[in-house]
């Protein structure tokens, strides 16, 4: 069935794009799509994120890059940045985007939003670079609202870069996160100058707050500034009880983190939605 779906949306790209879907180096293991691209092995894992209650409820997925190149596992920096020495970098996104929206299709759980990482050096080429990714989305009949795009605050060092990115988004239908806020460089007026759908802490803010009071008070002030502009905040990298018993008195709406579920690939999930279900009871 899954070799079935890429043969149409090769058919499909061909016809509307003149893109070979070939390039994409994709191929199927089980229900699994991976790709070999540039001699990079690349694969999909999704890591839940959840709304906060009594009984944690998936309202979606944060889609993660997983390279290797032989046995060698690297990070997904290494990987755009080797593409980017090539002259391939909007290729692999293509790529990856592509991947995840593949995957995350045959998801056993209730897929939900898709969430998905922009590369900082590609946030303005949605009008030509994304119009890939969405005919693939439309051969699939995912409406682009249910696909959020993340944006790394720490990335965009110019208010007007951000203001495009978000703008280009909003306009073809997406939502918007902005990921990593509360970090070094965030600046706070950008939540309402800006103001996205979800709002992404830093790790190092649940982190600090296992240990220190005056964070924790710091950290519900913030959901509440956040809930207070209209968006919601997603307290990430809670990886221990404590932390998910902070978050949830803190006020936080969404949470994401190892202590709910690890980033899976698809072809592993039947043991990881086993662990996710002990983690949430």
């Amino acid at each position: 069935m899954v070799q079935e779906v890429l043969k149409e949306l090769k058919a499909s790209l061909h016809d509307a794009l003149y893109l070979d879907l070939d390039d994409f180096g994709l191929e199927t293991i089980g229900s699994e799509v991976v790709s070999k691209f540039i001699g990079i092995s690349l694969r999909s894992a999704f890591q839940p994120i959840v709304r906060s209650g009594n009984q944690l409820q998936v309202i979606g997925h944060e889609a993660l890059l997983r390279a290797a190149i032989g046995t060698e596992q690297i990070s997904p920096l290494f990987a755009f940045d080797f593409a980017d020495k090539q002259g391939r970098l909007v290729k692999l996104d293509r790529v990856a985007r592509t991947l995840h929206l593949l995957n995350s299709l045959h998801l056993p759980t209730e897929r939900g939003l898709l969430f998905l990482n922009v590369h900082q050096l590609l946030l303005a080429t949605v009008n030509a670079h994304g119009k890939v990714f969405e005919r693939v989305l439309h051969n699939h009949s995912v409406p682009t609202h249910e696909v959020v795009i993340e944006i790394q605050e720490s990335a965009v060092d110019i208010d007007k870069h951000l203001n495009e990115a978000v703008g280009n988004y909003r306009d073809r239908g997406y939502r918007i996160a902005i990921d990593g806020f509360g970090g070094p460089k965030t600046n706070l007026d950008r939540l309402w100058r800006y103001p996205p759908d979800y709002v992404k802490l830093s790790p190092v803010l649940i982190r600090d707050a296992e240990s220190n009071p005056g964070v924790r008070k710091a950290l519900a002030h913030l959901i509440e500034i956040i809930h207070g502009l209209g968006a919601q905040a997603i307290v990430q990298g809670i990886e221990t009880a404590a932390q998910l018993q902070i978050a949830q008195e803190a006020g936080a709406p969404l949470l994401q983190g190892y202590q709910i579920g690890h980033p899976t690939p698809l072809g592993d999930w039947p043991v990881a939605t086993r662990q996710e279900v002990q983690a949430v009871a």
